[in-house]
């Protein structure tokens, strides 16, 4: 929304704008009731890499950088929040989060523009707000996402993902394939190294599991990791943004 003169251009990296939020976590409310002032503060990672969900990822990414970590425990969501552009109208979804688009409409009583950036796929013209960026939440290993046109009939992606396997070990790569939990089974033969992302029927557990698969791939000693994308709706869409940013590498087939 538009920033009033209370609010200073550092906390607005020099914006005309300013987006707001109420945490819901108690450890959060207790922080800014006893600091008696709303807090504008960063992201606890360092910019362009996966977020942290559990209070290890923000110690490996901040040691020595800051002098308190407050560890409230594993995030209820894992990506983060949803912003979006109610300057314009139609308002125009900025980054996909945790809130499904289709339940803010609901709220709104509007339909929310959501444009190609916001989906991941291109580069936004203004960096409006954070994770717009087009590489972003990357691992420093390689990730080929493989997305479908059907994700009724999975046979295409599967195929794509074994062929992509094969092709990367005959040039002598160790690979890795993260999986949802019903189509992992398939891989099982391919002697790779296998993450379970989590089930296409609760996309709220493969949001919550992302970004520590991400920051896990690093340490699997592999030379290249494959993923298999989702439908890109209703919390899909959150995670679709986080995977094509992240991703080195895109297959639709």
């Amino acid at each position: 929304m538009p920033k009033s003169l209370l609010v200073p251009y550092a906390v607005t990296a020099g914006l005309e704008t300013v987006a707001v939020r109420m945490p819901a976590h108690p450890i959060a409310l207790e922080l800014i009731r006893l600091s008696e002032t709303p807090i504008a503060a960063p992201s606890a990672n360092i910019s362009g890499k996966p977020s942290p969900t559990r209070g290890e990822h923000v110690i490996r990414d901040l040691y020595s950088k800051v002098e308190v970590i407050i560890d409230g425990g594993e995030t209820l969501y894992g990506v983060e929040s949803t912003i979006i552009n109610l300057l314009v109208d139609p308002p125009i979804l900025l980054r996909p989060g945790a809130y499904p688009v289709e339940d803010i409409e609901n709220v709104l009583g509007v339909k929310i523009l959501i444009p190609e950036f916001a989906r991941g796929l291109s580069e936004a013209e203004r960096t409006l707000a954070p994770g717009m960026k087009h590489r972003h939440y990357a691992p420093d290993t390689p990730l080929v996402l493989v997305e479908s046109r059907d994700y009724v009939d999975m046979s295409k992606l599967i195929g794509k993902v074994r062929e992509l396997v094969e092709t990367y070990k005959s040039m002598g790569m160790r690979v890795a394939v993260i999986a949802s939990s019903e189509t992992i089974s398939n891989y099982k033969d391919l002697n790779v190294e296998i993450i379970e992302l989590g089930p296409r029927s609760n996309t709220f557990i493969v949001a919550k599991k992302l970004f520590n698969i991400l920051r896990g791939i690093d340490e699997l000693n592999v030379g290249v990791a494959i993923v298999e994308g989702f439908e890109d709706k209703g919390l899909g869409l959150a995670i679709m943004n986080r995977l094509r940013k992240a991703s080195t590498t895109r297959y639709i087939v």
